[in-house]
């Protein structure tokens, strides 16, 4: 499962895992999609292999639950917390125009 999820997780400059009825989750999607960013969402309640990739999140997370998990240039950023404290630092938008995830 971590060859899945480390796949997954470059699949575009930004990847984020969910699950589609958790309120963070929406938080952290809908502040990408206001930076402009067009991310790679996976659900993974809707996944068949969804449970797994979890535990694999969690165990690269060191917590659970893992979703939000958010990767940046398909290094593992993090969950809510982190996201929140880099945008609020000033330093998601270079990391997200580094990535190619954003032009401007």
């Amino acid at each position: 499962m971590a060859e899945r999820v480390s796949r997954l997780s470059t699949e575009k400059a930004v990847v984020i895992f969910t699950r589609s009825q958790c309120p963070m989750c929406h938080t952290v999607s809908s502040l990408f999609a206001e930076l402009g960013v067009c991310a790679a969402v996976h659900e993974l309640d809707k996944d068949p292999r969804g449970r797994d990739m979890e535990r694999e999140l969690a165990r690269r997370l060191g917590r659970a639950p893992p979703v939000p998990a958010v990767f940046v240039g398909g290094n593992l950023v993090g969950s809510t917390d982190k996201v929140m404290s880099l945008h609020l630092a000033g330093k998601l938008v270079p990391m997200l125009k580094a990535a190619g995830a954003i032009w401007l």
